[in-house]
């Protein structure tokens, strides 16, 4: 198995059309974790993504008939971008469907290749089963994403530069997983060369396909996926990928949001690029690693993937990036109503920036404060910082792990229900497209009294609500069967404390 993998990959034909990204040195980084750090430059490709190896790798090994028939591939967008800029180099017809909530950027960037598009469905399963379809139809060669022979081989390829590339210590490699491609490619060829190397994967925590498959020995099919990193939510890790990743993988770190922005941010203050949420993963779980296994002087690499992000969503990325890196505590205080209370408050925070505050007057007894402080970048910090304040008689709770406080109560600080509205709360996450909102208002239909509701574009793939309704428990199970028909993420939050200290139905 192996030694057919390796002559695949020093055979691979990406060098028409790739190139040997850079290995370059991330200083800021490798002061702060105290390790060398680098980043494998793959968002310095042509469609500024790894992708296109396994793509031209694949179709290049097509003989003229499969060619003539020409191919067509299901892509979110990076390998969408593979495809066509291959197609493009060896003159093969390409169709590519790609599911409705693809960013612009990449829709944009697969026309101006040539490409014809197909925009189905909202997520990549769909498009996928959907472009099988037509495969089949039409008599077309289905160029698979990840889990094909030559796809992996072209993939690969990266260890082999790597290697060439870092020819002294080199500790542990981090790679992105999506349907398990590229991890799969550089577990092989590493664990064949340099067996020492550790391969380490990092993965969305709500996008871990791999990392369940590992625990339970077999694929698994995740029910739902993020969708904050398009390019790795996959529901299924490839087959193939699979069988590699159990011999040559050393194990799966899976990271937050909040560290994926903090990570981007990373990696544009080393190389004033900006990577995509998929891009930064592998930065994000290099340093969860080293803060776990409290490493130094080790060399470290993460491959940076991707840089096909959409502008509007930096405003996402900068607001969470802080949390992402322990830089920000966020905190529910409650203060009594009383001349000199504030005044006291701030000053205990002693010279800390407070980059966030938002009050509103409730009742003539106390008042909740939900603040933003600044932190160290120690998660000892926080802690401290919470205990300082209940020494001094406050009433804290922490919201820095809150997602309801993050995504909607930080924008609603303003006002109670009344007590008698016996609301329902729900926090939901549904595929974003023009008219998307005004869709999942029509599909509830009106059947019930909403008393609550915040949204807010991100620019990403996905929509958040905040939706407060007036129902009793025994309509809560065809509500939530309304809300599973229509294939929307949600969860209840009507204990959630970020709900009830500032939203909620609170007596004067």
């Amino acid at each position: 198995m192996p030694q057919k993998y390796i002559e695949k990959i020093l055979r691979a034909k990406v060098y028409d059309v790739a190139i040997e990204t850079p290995l370059d040195f991330a200083p800021l980084l490798s002061e702060r974790l105290n390790n060398n750090v680098l980043l494998k430059r793959e968002d310095l490709q042509s469609v500024f993504s790894f992708k296109l190896r396994g793509a031209y790798n694949k179709m290049a090994t097509l003989d003229s008939d499969a060619r003539a028939l020409g191919v067509i591939a299901a892509s979110a967008g990076n390998h969408a971008q593979g495809v066509a800029l291959a197609a493009k180099r060896l003159n093969i017809k390409a169709l590519i469907v790609m599911p409705t909530t693809t960013p612009e950027i990449k829709i944009k960037s697969v026309k101006s290749m040539g490409a014809e598009i197909v925009l189905f469905g909202d997520s990549y399963s769909e498009a996928y089963d959907h472009a099988h379809e037509l495969a089949s139809h039409n008599n077309l060669v289905f160029v698979h994403p990840y889990d094909d022979a030559e796809v992996i081989a072209g993939q690969g390829t990266v260890a082999m530069e790597i290697l060439r590339q870092q020819t002294g210590d080199l500790d542990a490699i981090f790679v992105p997983v999506g349907g398990g491609g590229l991890i799969a490619g550089i577990a092989v060829y590493c664990k064949f060369v340099r067996p020492e190397i550790k391969i380490i994967g990092v993965e969305p925590d709500d996008a871990d396909c791999l990392n369940r498959a590992l625990q339970a020995g077999s694929r698994v099919v995740l029910e739902q996926v993020g969708l904050f990193a398009d390019g790795v939510a996959v529901k299924q890790i490839g087959a193939e990928p699979f069988h590699l990743a159990q011999r040559y993988v050393d194990e799966v770190i899976t990271v937050t949001t909040d560290e994926i922005c903090a990570a981007i941010k990373d990696i544009f203050d080393d190389t004033r690029s900006i990577a995509e949420p998929a891009g930064a993963l592998a930065t994000a779980g290099l340093k969860k690693y080293v803060e776990r296994e409290n490493v130094r002087n080790q060399t470290l690499i993460a491959i940076d993937s991707g840089a096909n992000i959409n502008f509007d969503r930096l405003r996402y990325v900068a607001e969470r990036a802080q949390v992402g890196e322990h830089r920000e505590i966020l905190l529910a205080v409650s203060i009594p109503e009383t001349p000199g209370s504030f005044l006291k408050f701030c000053t205990l925070l002693g010279g800390r920036s407070i980059t966030e505050f938002n009050y509103r007057y409730f009742n003539a007894q106390m008042a909740q404060v939900f603040v933003g402080i600044s932190s160290s970048g120690l998660e000892s910090d926080r802690a401290a910082m919470i205990t300082h304040l209940k020494q001094h008689g406050f009433t804290v709770t922490d919201m820095t792990a809150n997602e309801l406080a993050k995504e909607h109560v930080r924008y609603m600080v303003g006002g109670h229900a009344p007590c008698e509205l016996n609301e329902i709360i729900y926090s939901i996450e549904f595929p974003e497209r023009p008219g998307a909102l005004l869709k999942f208002l029509t599909e509830l239909g009106g059947r019930w009294n909403i008393s609550l509701f915040h949204y807010r574009n991100h620019g990403a793939a996905f929509g958040k609500v905040l939706m407060g309704l007036q129902m009793s428990k025994s309509e809560q199970p065809s509500f939530e069967l309304c809300l599973h028909e229509s294939g929307f993420v949600y969860a209840e939050q009507t204990t959630n404390p970020a709900y009830r200290l500032f939203s909620g139905g609170k007596c004067a």
